[in-house]
C-alpha cells in the first residue's frame, strides 16, 4: 500500500515546487536585507549617551515624551537640563560635558501646594461630575469660593509618577520624601498653586490668595490675611509682603520658625 503511494508521487514536480519555494525565500531574504539597510532609522550616538545619564523615569515632567524625547531635544539644543528634576546633578554634569556646555549644579527642590484650605475653605456648590480639577474648573472656576484655593479633585495626585501626592481633607499634600521634582504637578495644576522650593526649607506659605484680610476671612478659615506679622518678626528679614502674601527668601531663611509662631492664621507651615 505504502509502496503504491510513493510510486504515485511525481517526484520531478515536487522538486520543482521545492526549488521555487527556496528561490522565493532567498529573494525575500535579500529584499529584507536591502530594506533594512536603506530604511533603517539612524541612531544618534549623542542622544544615546545622553539618555544613559538621564534618570530614566519617563515621567514627562520635562514636557517631552519620556527620557528619549528629552535626550533628543537636548542634543538638538531645544531643551535645558534644568527641566529634568529627577536626574541628579552628577549625571547632569556628565550630560553637559557630552553637549559641550557649561553646567551649574542646582539645589535639590520639591513641590509644595500653596494652599491649606480644603474642608476649611467654603464651597460655592457641591460638585458632581467627571473626576479631575480641569473638569471641575469648567464650572465657575471650581467649587471653592476662594478663586486661588485647591479644588481637591486630585489631578496632581493621579499624574504624579512617584505617588508623592495625596488629597487629604480636601487639599493636595506632597510627601517630601517621595517627590522627585519632575514638575508635572506644577505644570498641570489649573490654579497654579503648586511651587518648587528647596528641600532644605523648613517652612512654606500654604496660601496663594492676594485678597485682603476681610475678603479672605469670609471664605477660608486658614487663608493668609496679609497682616505682615511674619515679615515684621522675622529675625533674618527673610520675608517680604507681596500682594498681601508673605514671600520667603530661602537664601536668608534659617528655619527658626518664628513666622510659624507669629502667624495668627497658621498659614505658614512647618516642613
Amino acid at each position: 500500500m505504502n509502496y503504491n503511494l510513493l510510486a504515485a508521487i511525481q517526484w520531478d514536480k515536487v522538486g520543482i515546487v521545492i526549488g521555487i519555494a527556496a528561490a522565493l525565500a532567498l529573494v525575500f531574504v535579500a529584499l529584507i536585507l536591502i530594506v533594512s539597510k536603506f530604511c533603517a532609522v539612524k541612531t544618534d550616538e549623542k542622544v544615546a549617551k545622553i539618555a544613559e545619564h538621564l534618570a530614566g523615569a519617563n515621567c514627562g515632567g520635562c514636557g517631552y515624551a519620556g527620557c528619549e524625547g528629552f535626550a533628543k531635544a537636548l542634543a538638538e539644543g531645544k531643551a535645558d537640563l534644568s527641566a529634568c528634576g529627577p536626574t541628579p546633578n552628577e549625571n547632569k554634569a556628565a550630560i553637559a560635558e557630552i553637549l559641550g556646555v557649561e553646567f551649574a549644579a542646582s539645589e535639590p527642590v520639591y513641590a509644595v501646594v500653596a494652599c491649606a484650605g480644603g474642608v476649611k475653605s467654603k464651597n460655592k456648590y457641591n460638585y458632581i461630575g467627571n473626576a479631575g480639577c480641569q473638569a471641575e474648573g469648567m464650572y465657575l472656576g471650581g467649587k471653592k469660593q476662594c478663586a486661588y484655593g485647591c479644588m481637591g479633585e486630585g489631578t496632581c495626585e493621579s499624574l504624579c509618577p512617584y505617588a508623592a501626592i495625596a488629597v487629604k481633607e480636601g487639599v493636595a499634600i506632597v510627601d517630601k520624601a517621595l517627590c522627585e521634582a519632575c514638575g508635572l504637578c506644577v505644570r498641570n495644576c489649573p490654579k497654579n498653586i503648586i511651587r518648587l522650593i528647596p528641600k532644605r526649607a523648613k517652612v512654606y506659605v500654604a496660601c496663594s490668595t492676594p485678597c485682603r484680610g476681610k475678603d479672605t476671612m469670609s471664605v477660608c478659615e486658614i487663608g493668609c490675611i496679609g497682616c505682615g506679622l511674619c515679615a515684621k518678626n522675622c529675625p533674618e528679614n527673610a520675608i517680604t509682603m507681596v500682594n498681601n502674601l508673605p514671600v520667603i527668601d530661602y537664601a536668608k531663611c534659617t528655619g527658626c520658625k518664628t513666622c510659624v509662631a507669629k502667624c495668627p492664621r497658621k498659614t505658614i507651615k512647618e516642613l
